[in-house]
């Protein structure tokens, strides 16, 4: 996989981008065992940008899974990496009470 992309914009520069979660990588960190990070591929130039659990921007836990659909930005200061990860496809809060 290739590192980021230095056009097409960090948080200011080109927006928000949208992409794919393609892979994620267990670091053995946290309480658990589990943090790791993530891989998300950019649906349009196909690039390639890593982020941890930190930039999942949302309220409650910070979770996301391979084959989710997201929005994010390229960091200016790591243009390899992703910030500000908004998941598309949020799940139905009445699914995880059945």
């Amino acid at each position: 996989m290739s590192g980021g992309s230095e056009e097409g914009g960090g948080f200011g520069n080109g927006g928000p981008r949208p992409g794919t979660i393609v892979d994620r990588r267990p670091s053995g960190g946290g309480t658990s065992g589990a943090n790791g990070s993530y891989v998300v591929r950019d649906d349009e130039d196909e690039r390639y940008y890593t982020f941890d659990y930190r930039q999942i921007v949302t309220e409650g836990f910070r979770t996301i899974r391979t084959g989710e659909r997201v929005r994010f930005h390229i960091s200016a200061a790591s243009p390899g990496q992703a910030e500000f990860v908004i998941r598309l496809d949020q799940p139905d809060p009445a699914e995880y009470y059945r």
